[in-house]
């Protein structure tokens, strides 16, 4: 299996491999299990595995656990840690008892609370890009990145980003301080960001674009093929896509994208990766097991024709999935 390569991330020199991890469904979050119930000691396999492969852009978040995540990360990197990128974010409040307030903060003495934080659990004297998590309405994103940017400025965060936010906000934010990152839900299956103008906006600013969730929240595999295919405790059972009428609508999309898959001799999931590469992004792959990494690396050494690539934007069209991502 060959390596993946790395690639710029933005004008600001940053260079990450060309597939990242996503490590959230290492944890819980909240209680919950992300897709499927964690296993350390696998996690900590994959984490090494995909080293191994060439993935050394870790994405995780002070919100995943919440902070179990980086604790994970900085047990799973003690030693090595100069062999990968590690991106954190911040943005969800987590009080003095680790625990999450589900509000959302973006002020100046928060931001650099929760960069030191991190920072600790994760065990390291620099985060390499720190985005802010979500948008706080309450705090104008200029004060916010402002503070962000006297971290970098202070060596304790190289570079910066944001994640879910609309394309005014990424501008103004921009012009504050450059940012390297945009990170937010693509896929075949959520394809938003090309409504809204924030992917063209992240185009236009030289900004580089990580695509989180780029197999639809596993539903792109294939492998789920009834509501109670998720484990009582997934999150995703409380995510209005998968539910009801709407489950049953998408499924019959990734029966397409399997279809097209068979013809190609791959799996559906390797299909929609290949898609996602050829949009020139980043995707990071969420996983928790050394076999589906693998079965996802793969996916980077696929070549997709542009009729290939137009069957796909057919089959699944803008704006064709049923349901909203979150409640």
């Amino acid at each position: 299996m060959s390596l993946i390569p790395s690639l710029p991330l933005g004008p600001q020199g940053l260079r990450v491999s060309a597939q990242g991890l996503g490590c959230m469904g290492m944890t819980t979050l909240a209680g919950m299990d992300v897709y499927g119930q964690p296993d350390e000691a696998e996690a900590l396999a994959t984490i090494h595995r995909a080293r191994e492969l060439g993935v050394t852009f870790l994405d995780t978040a002070d919100l995943y656990g919440p902070l179990r995540n980086e604790r994970l990360l900085a047990k799973a990197t003690a030693g090595q840690r100069d062999q990968y990128t590690i991106a954190t974010k911040f943005g969800y409040e987590v009080d003095e008892h680790e625990q999450l307030t589900w509000g959302f903060n973006g002020r100046p003495d928060y931001v650099r609370k929760a960069a030191e934080r991190s920072l600790r659990n994760l065990k390291t004297d620099y985060i390499d890009l720190y985005y802010l998590h979500r948008l706080d309405p309450a705090t104008p994103i200029e004060e916010t990145v402002g503070a962000m940017s006297r971290l970098v400025e202070e060596g304790k965060v190289r570079y910066l980003g944001l994640s879910e936010v609309p394309a005014d906000i990424l501008r103004r934010a921009h012009a504050v301080h450059p940012l390297t990152a945009l990170q937010t839900e693509y896929s075949l299956f959520d394809r938003g960001v090309e409504e809204d103008g924030v992917l063209q906006a992240a185009r236009q600013l030289g900004i580089g674009f990580v695509a989180y969730s780029p197999l639809g929240r596993g539903f792109l595999s294939g492998e789920i093929t009834k509501f109670e295919d998720f484990a009582p405790t997934d999150i995703r059972r409380n995510l209005p896509r998968y539910q009801g009428e709407r489950f049953h609508k998408n499924l019959e999309l990734v029966q397409k994208v399997q279809y097209l898959a068979a013809q190609k001799q791959v799996t559906a999931a390797q299909l929609a990766l290949a898609w996602v590469l050829t949009q020139g992004v980043v995707p990071i792959p969420g996983t928790k097991r050394r076999q589906n990494l693998e079965l996802n690396v793969a996916a980077a050494s696929l070549s997709l024709s542009p009729q290939e690539v137009a069957e796909l934007n057919a089959v699944l069209p803008v704006g064709s999935v049923s349901g909203a991502a979150y409640a």
